[in-house]
Order: C-alpha cells, then structure tokens, then sequence
C-alpha cells in the first residue's frame, strides 16, 4: 500500500515539474490548451491529496481514530473546565454544608428542645453531632488525601503496561487521569466535587463521605419534616387575599426551613444513588473504571465460550474489610464508626488476585 502511495506520489510529482509546453497543432489548438489545463489542474488536485494524506496517513486508522482526533479539542476543554471548576465546587460544597449546619442551629434545634423529651434530645444532639464530625472529617480527607501514584523513578516495579501519557510502568488496576495528568493508582474516577481522583489511598474517605453525607441529610430531612410542613403551609397562605399578617421575619424563617428541607431530600436521593452504585462496586471488588473494563471482558470471553472471574474479588466480607483496612472485629468501631486516619491494606501497586472459590461472585 505505500509503495503504491509513493509510485503516485514520484509519478505526480513528475508531471508537475514538467516545463510547459502545450500543443502547437493549427487545429483544435484552443481545445488542446483547455484540454491541457483541465489535466494540469487534475494532476494538482491529486498531488494535493496525496501530499496531505502522506502528512496523517496510518494503515492502523479507522472510523475510532477519526473520532478521536475529532472530539479531542472536546476532550481538551472538559478537562480543562473540570480541573479549574474543581476549586468552585469544592467551594460550593462547603457553602451548602455550612448553610444547612447554621438553619440546623437557629430552627430545628430550639424545636426539638422545646417539644422533644429528654433522652430525644440526647439521641438528636449525639446522632446530629456524630454525622457532623464523621462528613467534615472525611470530605477533608478525601480532598487533601491523595490518591497514589506509581514511582516514576523505579522502572522495576510490578506492571502490566506502559502508560502512553506519562510513558512509565503502569501497575495492575492503575489508570492515567486526563484532569490530573498523571497516572492513578487503583483509580475509581475523578471528582470534581474533591477536586481530587479516587484511588487507592482515599477510596475509603470517600465512600465514608458519601455514605455520611447521605445519612446526614436524610436525618436533617425527618428531622424538619414538621417544620417544612408547617412552613409550607404559611408561605401559601401568604398569597392568598387578604394575606396572612405575617411580618418578613417569619417569612424568612419559613423560606429557610423549606430551602433546608427540599436541598437535604434532593441530596439525599442523589448522594443515596451514587452510594448504592459504590456499594455494589465494592461486593463485587471492581472500581467505576473495572467495572466497564471487566463488562466488556465478559461479553468476549462469552462468545468463545468462556467465563470471566474478576481476579481482585475475595467475597463481599473481604472485599469490605479491604476497604476500611478491618483486621479485627474492634476495627468495625474504632476504624469505620469512628474518624480514623489509618492507612489503606496494600500499597496499590502489588495486588492479591487469588480467587474465592466459594463465593459465586467471584466467577
């Protein structure tokens, strides 16, 4: 095929540098000069061709290639937009905690003093605090942590492939982020909501993060059930004529209670979604990234007959105790309910890919 590319190439290149020299017959000499140009202008046109596709031309290109080459300036911009809107919602974030935390203080508090008993106050005053500590903790943990990357220094490490990007040793379950720039060890996504990929070293801040986050919004939600009723209640009757002789305070003590109660049942949905997806990843010992890796895995193997096992699945119990770094049955509390900093299992460049036999999961 390239040999044919430079025959045309070497031919139409010829003809080109061919001095001018058009026919000199008496007849049809006007028809012989169109005719000429016409042909000149042909050859151009095709050494035109032929020198831009000799530029770009691959015999690996297909349809994929062209594509990419086509949505990579798309590409760019995402990347760019998600690494510099990574600080705003960050920001945002702890905008919208802080302003549920401060209407918690000034409406749903005092409530639940002046109509709950004395041990309902100890619960909501131990439960609410408890979340508090365990969200602030593992969003800060999350965000600052970061999530491991393979030594570029040491060429002798376990890998798997070379990363195209970075053109260094990639270790099993390591991914290069196009935001970060910079391969990820055991890379899950990357967040714009940290500001920061998950991997290795803060998957477990994360997952905590979400799972409380969701449990402190549902809480505030149930907890301001009867509030936001009864601020729902008023703020209609507020339209109605003659409105209701309410002064603009209590007015905005209403649109408060319900700007809390809609913002904490919508994250609470949202967040609780993305929970379940992270957990159900986790029983299965996958990654976001894996996860459509070892689908498309299956649906091959399953053409030829085969069976796809996931070689970093141990069973569920395992695959949790991995997570939160759980040696002992003390762990449970002191490292899952309770703000721990301790360190991941592993270093996220060896991995153990024995299989659970047992567990149906595993194959």
């Amino acid at each position: 095929m390239r040999q044919g590319c430079r025959r045309q190439l070497s031919r139409a290149m010829l003809r080109w540098c061919r001095p001018f020299c058009p026919s000199r017959g008496r007849v049809g000499e006007g028809w012989g000069n169109k005719l000429w140009t016409s042909r000149r202008f042909l050859e151009l046109w095709t050494y035109s061709k032929l020198l831009l596709k000799s530029l770009f031309y691959n015999s690996l290109n297909n349809s994929d290639t062209l594509l990419d080459c086509v949505f990579e300036p798309v590409y760019w911009i995402v990347d760019n937009v998600t690494r510099w809107f990574g600080v705003v919602f960050v920001c945002l974030v702890v905008l919208l905690t802080t302003s549920v935390v401060v209407i918690v203080y000034l409406y749903v508090l005092p409530t639940i003093f002046s109509t709950y008993p004395a041990h309902w106050i100890v619960w909501h005053l131990c439960c609410g605090h408890w979340l508090l500590v365990m969200v602030v903790f593992h969003y800060y943990k999350a965000t600052t942590t970061s999530p491991g990357h393979p030594p570029k220094e040491n060429i002798t490490i376990p890998s798997v492939s070379i990363c195209k990007k970075c053109i260094s040793p990639k270790p099993a379950r390591t991914h290069h982020c196009s935001i970060c720039n910079r391969c990820i060890l055991k890379m899950d996504h990357h967040c714009p909501w940290l500001n920061n990929c998950v991997g290795h070293f803060n998957h477990r801040y994360f997952f905590s993060f979400c799972v409380y986050m969701t449990l402190g919004c549902i809480y505030c939600s149930v907890s301001s059930r009867n509030l936001f009723l009864e601020a729902y209640s008023a703020i209609e009757s507020y339209y109605e004529t003659p409105p209701a002789a309410d002064t603009f305070k209590t007015n905005t003590d209403y649109k408060c209670i319900i700007y809390l109660w809609v913002l904490t049942s919508s994250v609470a949905v949202a967040l609780g979604g993305l929970t379940l997806w992270h957990t159900i990843l986790i029983c299965r010992g996958e990654t976001s990234v894996e996860r459509h890796i070892n689908r498309n895995e299956t649906k091959r193997l399953r053409e030829q007959g085969k069976r796809f096992r996931n070689p970093y699945h141990h069973g569920t119990m395992k695959n949790w105790k991995i997570l939160f770094g759980v040696e002992k049955r003390s762990h449970w509390v002191t490292r899952v309910l309770f703000p721990s900093g301790h360190l991941p299992s592993g270093d996220g460049i060896v991995w153990d890919c024995s299989y659970t036999r047992r567990d149906p999961l595993a194959i």
